[in-house]
């Protein structure tokens, strides 16, 4: 057997680094592997301690009143985690369990109660079939635009006369919302004044406008108290990734230590995140897209890569956050983000999901239709 003394070597420094990264995907790789054998151990488990419950109970075994109590806090506790993952199954779930009638009022308490609920997910469900305060509005426009609908539809019958239309309502509540971000969202910086928040509602209310005390006083309640979306309870950042715009791994340039990692990003909600390995729960980093543009760029150590940057703040550090060493949460270090994919190909396409994800506003687009709606009928 030959014996190759360290430094003599036939390979290039270009190969050595290629082969030392294939070993560290490889090791990435295992480790991935390990954690999703850790978390399919624990289903089983939950699954099996759950089984054992449910023949306990059929047995007979006389803790009697106890047992039973012990299995439908089991089914409650599995048909939330079901809810989590796809809401209608969920509840259908607990109502073949009899944990839930199938009375819709009785539905609605549950959901209103949420606990142990994802706020997203309750968006979700009630977005899927037919306001703000117990649960998160979705992404998607045709849901939003749903819920907003069955909002002003039930104000206007419960509040005869305010208003002309339901129309009206409709885009004075987005308005409300734009502009509690407005007021409210540290990365706003153009705050909007009382002047535009007139302006944006002229002529809503069937072609004439709403009283200016009307609009005056609702400013003023916005702006002395805000309103704020609920934090989720338990893993609320799990659900928001079930259905990404894209996901995959990508190579990362650190921002104080200029090496490149291995990372599984997600594109969801405006947002990219990056996670170490597919199976963790909690991203690395979080960087919000707002403000940010991306284009291709060049590097001589890596191809296909492409940027994130702000186009108006060059030199400043972009608005993101990531986990230490220490898992604390700091502040991200990227002046920009350049990241490099696997081919031409996913480089491109990554860049067209993120463009899409920067420029969908699905709130600026249905209060359009709807003024157009209303501009047509005058």
């Amino acid at each position: 057997m030959d014996f190759c003394p360290a430094g003599s070597t036939d390979l290039s420094e270009a190969e050595e680094a290629e082969i030392e990264t294939i070993r560290q995907h490889r090791q990435e790789l295992l480790e991935d592997i390990k954690k999703l054998k850790e978390e399919i151990a624990q289903v089983f488990a939950e699954i099996e301690c759950f089984q054992n419950a449910e023949k306990r109970k059929e047995a007979g075994n006389n803790p009697g009143e106890q047992t039973s109590k012990l299995s439908q806090k089991d089914k409650l506790s599995l048909g939330r985690k079901k809810f989590n993952m796809d809401p209608a199954k969920g509840i259908q779930y607990l109502i073949e369990q009899q944990v839930l009638s199938s009375d819709l009022q009785e539905i609605a308490k549950f959901l209103h109660k949420g606990e142990g609920l994802n706020k997203t997910a309750i968006g979700d469900y009630l977005g899927g079939r037919q306001f703000l305060w117990s649960f998160r509005l979705p992404g998607e426009a045709q849901k939003i635009d749903r819920m907003m609908e069955a909002f002003a539809n039930w104000y206007c019958k419960c509040n005869p006369g305010v208003f002309q239309s339901t129309d009206t309502c409709y885009i004075l509540s987005f308005s409300i919302i734009m502009l509690n971000t407005s007021l409210h969202n540290p990365n706003v910086k153009d705050k909007t004044p009382f002047e535009r928040f007139v302006s944006i509602n002229k002529g809503i209310d069937n072609g004439e406008d709403l009283p200016e005390e009307l609009l005056k006083n609702l400013f003023e309640s916005i702006k002395n108290e805000p309103f704020s979306i609920p934090e989720d309870d338990g893993n609320d950042l799990t659900h928001t990734f079930f259905n990404p715009n894209r996901e995959g791994w990508l190579l990362k340039l650190g921002g104080r230590v200029k090496t490149w990692k291995r990372r599984w990003f997600i594109l969801t909600d405006n947002c990219l995140y990056y996670f170490e390995y597919t199976t963790d729960k909690e991203p690395l980093g979080i960087i919000p897209l707002e403000n940010l543009s991306v284009q291709k760029v060049d590097d001589p150590k890596k191809p296909n890569c492409f940027e994130l940057f702000n186009p108006k703040c060059k030199g400043q550090k972009i608005k993101a956050c990531k986990t230490d060493g220490d898992g604390k949460v700091v502040e991200g270090k990227h002046q920009s983000y350049k990241i490099s994919a696997a081919t031409p190909a996913e480089r491109d396409e990554w860049i067209e999901a993120i463009r899409t994800s920067i420029t969908q506003d699905p709130f600026y687009d249905l209060v359009s239709a709807r003024k157009k709606k209303i501009a047509s009928k005058n």
